[in-house]
Parts: structure tokens; sequence; C-alpha cells
């Protein structure tokens, strides 16, 4: 999944990039709003965090002009401001969630996937699953048929991505937009090599296979016919 943060602190910025990346998500960093305005419109994002107070154009007018072009990425704002004026001018903006400053990393990974659970339109709390492979949000563990499978963020990020599609083709430019970051060179094969990764942990010791590609396509998530 891959987010966008815009935050002109830098302190808060290293905080929170740091941390969704460890977390397994692809994240491209703006330090104004209008920088940040260039981004959302022209690369495609699963979620926005966006300050309120920003340089050159504030959180809320940047917010504003994307509901205006119709760019219906879900935004949370984060904000020093707590009262309950600024959250419900916040949220009448177009946001889709508010967080006051300072804030607990734990809590915002939480509301990220409450904000990717409604986008998504799915139900579930903290737990993705297909068939018998099952990964947890939260605890980023992954199991098959109940044995557990360890993976590395990037590897995480990528089965995440695969397992909200299921049953869908992707790409390897859609795979590339979302699990890494927009300025990644894509003239390589790391999509290919990370595809061969993935597939030999969840695939490899079992007979039904899930993951498969589509050459010249993409790949899939389904069990075989």
């Amino acid at each position: 999944m891959r987010i966008l943060v815009v935050e002109d602190d830098k302190k808060i910025a290293s905080f929170i990039v740091k941390g969704l990346q460890e977390a397994g998500f692809a994240v491209d960093h703006a330090t104004n709003g209008e920088d940040g305005l260039h981004l959302a419109l022209n690369e495609p994002y699963d979620v926005m965090i966006v300050d309120v107070m920003l340089p050159k154009l504030d959180g809320l007018s940047l917010i504003g002009e994307l509901r205006r072009n119709h760019l219906q990425t879900p935004v949370m704002i984060l904000s020093a401001k707590r009262s309950v004026e600024d959250r419900v001018r916040g949220l009448q903006t177009g946001s889709d969630d508010y967080l006051t400053k300072p804030f607990a990393f734990a809590e915002l990974l939480a509301r990220i996937q409450a904000l990717l659970r409604r986008s998504l339109g799915t139900s579930e709390t903290t737990a993705l699953k297909y068939e018998d492979l099952s990964i947890n949000l939260l605890t980023r563990e992954v199991s098959r048929a109940g044995r557990k499978i360890e993976l590395q963020p990037r590897e995480f990020a990528l089965l995440e991505y695969l397992m909200r599609n299921a049953g869908k083709i992707v790409s390897k430019t859609m795979i590339l937009e979302h699990v890494w970051n927009y300025d990644f060179d894509p003239q390589t094969n790391v999509v290919d090599v990370l595809v061969c990764r993935v597939r030999n942990k969840i695939d490899k010791d079992f007979e039904r296979k899930l993951l498969h590609t589509l050459r010249g396509v993409g790949y899939v998530l389904k069990t075989e016919s």
C-alpha cells in the first residue's frame, strides 16, 4: 500500500515515514502543500496524511483542491489544533479522519488500516484471509494452513496488495506504484524477484498453488482451476 505524507516538520515527518516504511508501506513525503497537491494529482495513493499548517498551500486548501478534482483518496489530517471547531472544519473540508498531535504511532497505524478498509469496502478488522492463507495487519504475522511464514517488510507489502486484490490481475506497473516509491526506477526486474521470493514462501511447500504469473500481463492470487 502506498501513502503520501505532507508534513513540513522534519522531526515529525521522519518519525511517520520511518514508522510506515518499517510497517511495510511505500511512502512518499512532501514538505509543502503545493508539492503535496502535485504528487496527489499525479500519483496513485491509497491514503494521504496531511498536516494543516503547511507552507505555500495549507492542508485544508490542499484537501479542498483534491475533492474539487474529484480525487477521493482517503485523507487523514494531522494537526496540533485540538478544538471541536477545528476538527469539524477539517472533516467538512473533505478529510476522512482527524488526528491531533502529539499522537501514538500505533493509533496512527490503526487509523490508516481503518481508512483502507473503508475505501476498499472490506469489513475485516485486523486480518486478511484468502483460502488457507492469512495475514494479520497489526502484528504483521503471516500463516498458511496454520504454518507460520516469515516475510520481509517489502514481501509483506506485496502479499497484502495481492490479497486485497485477490482474483484480480495486477500488472508490474501497479505493483511498482503501490509497493515502491514514485521515483523508483521501473527499468529493473525487482518485481519479478520479489514475486519469486513471495511465491517460494507461500506456495513452495504446499500442493495447491495460489500465486500465479500471467506472462506479459501480470500476477494474480487465485486457486488453480
